[in-house]
């Protein structure tokens, strides 16, 4: 029996890589928000593209049996998930499906051997954010939060799932917190940073707080157990509130008896639960020994590093950031690896094979880029500077799809394994990690 469909209603054929529905209508593809494959959907169109339309979902007739109530009363308006409503176990798989799609797709290149997903808690996961903030006058309310979806408008929200339930609850009391600050319309944005004890928001002014504002500001993180820094101008500026607030913020991983001091506004891992498993899995995969040479690129403040150095290998960070670069040397000494990790800056989006060769020979490699990926790098491997194995943490599939194509047809590698990672429950973003080693044949 044929479903009678109304020129407004659709049914979802698949789904894409942002988890968005697809259906086909008159020879269009239509990508519609919150619609799961086989529901009939009821849909507005926002935007064309030649025969590519971009549609929001107005009613979901007939649901998927995998459709999940979404966590969050904002979801569907805040821009922050895409995917709440999959339940968790569909978004991992849908994740899967389409990393090795991409994979196959954009690189024409496959492992040999999939890893298992990882996963871990899909609330509160997020320990590091940048919220907007804005006073709205006709209101007279400052609003803290993310963009509304698809638009530059900030979201009215009270609530977030994905970050501590500690500064969820939160959020509405500092909208009246900041509503009575005399520069209210001066604070365009929050940057949060936790160490899972210490939470951090570190506001961005554009005009100095008075004497009133400082005194609203202490008396709040005073009752509420978190802390307010500031930032004037560039990141030099950070700073505590009051000069007696303790300004070292260390982060441990208790598996490698390792810590790591950090500004709340450097980078770190958003996600601290699945960041110790990563670690985990890449040293299994890169297999650290005495005495043998390591690179990290894109080392950050030595997430990777300093775990790699603890099995007594001789590991040298590579990142393009001197602030970065400075405090991973300073970890190194804080946790006496000193002599077995060092830490210097080089641009890796500018690096050339002259470059890399004149760092040295490793036997191994492990790379964390960006979303951009490693393409310079990628380029410049020789015969002279090849390692044996490379170790690569994406969290963009199509550049490691990229990527891995020329590890394998030009630098003569073979993809031995590769897997995800759900670091970003609820959203579309997939981490993942894989290992190439020289192709002996």
């Amino acid at each position: 029996m044929t479903t009678k469909l109304t020129k407004d209603e659709v049914i979802i054929t698949a789904l894409d890589h942002e988890g968005r529905g697809i259906a086909y209508q008159d020879e269009k593809t239509i990508f519609i928000d919150n619609a799961l494959i086989g529901e009939k959907v009821r849909f507005r169109i926002f935007k064309k593209k030649k025969k590519l339309f971009f549609a929001k979902s107005l009613e979901i007739i007939s649901p998927s049996s995998r459709r999940e109530k979404p966590i969050c009363e904002f979801f569907g308006m805040c821009g922050g998930c895409s995917m709440q409503h999959f339940d968790i176990s569909a978004q991992l798989a849908h994740k899967q499906r389409a990393f090795e799609q991409t994979l196959q797709h954009v690189g024409k290149v496959f492992p040999d051997q999939i890893l298992s997903p990882i996963s871990g808690p899909s609330l509160g996961y997020r320990h590091k954010a940048r919220f907007r903030v804005k006073y709205i006058e006709k209101k007279q309310k400052v609003l803290i939060g993310f963009n509304e979806k698809l638009s530059h408008f900030l979201t009215d929200m009270d609530s977030c799932k994905v970050i501590p339930l500690k500064i969820s609850d939160l959020l509405q009391s500092m909208q009246l917190l900041f509503t009575n600050l005399s520069i209210r319309d001066q604070i365009p944005q929050i940057e949060y940073a936790s160490n899972q004890e210490r939470h951090i928001l570190v506001l961005r002014t554009l005009q100095a707080l008075s004497d009133e504002d400082i005194s609203l500001l202490k008396v709040f993180q005073e009752e509420k157990g978190i802390e307010f820094w500031t930032q004037t101008k560039g990141y030099e500026t950070v700073k505590p509130l009051l000069p007696s607030m303790q300004k070292d913020i260390i982060y441990t991983n208790k598996e490698f008896n390792l810590s790591f001091e950090f500004k709340p506004t450097s980078f770190t891992q958003i996600n601290p639960f699945i960041n110790g498993v990563l670690i985990r899995r890449a040293m299994s995969l890169l297999n650290p020994q005495p005495k043998e040479v390591i690179f990290d690129f894109f080392c950050g403040l030595g997430n990777f590093t300093l775990p790699i150095a603890s099995f007594g290998s001789t590991v040298i960070g590579f990142e393009g950031d001197e602030a970065l670069v400075d405090s991973a040397n300073l970890n190194a000494n804080k946790n006496s690896l000193q002599k077995l990790a060092e830490f210097k800056k080089v641009d890796l989006f500018k690096i050339d094979e002259q470059t890399i060769t004149g760092l040295g020979r490793a036997n191994k490699w492990l790379i964390d880029p960006p979303r951009d990926g490693a393409l310079h790098l990628i380029n410049s491997i020789n015969d002279v500077n090849k390692p044996n194995i490379i170790c690569y943490i994406s969290c963009n599939p199509a550049t490691l799809a990229r990527d891995a194509n020329i590890l394998i047809t030009e630098k003569g590698y073979k993809f031995a394994k590769a897997g995800i990672l759900n670091m970003f429950p609820h959203t579309s973003h997939v981490e993942s990690i894989a290992l190439f080693e020289v192709n002996e044949q």
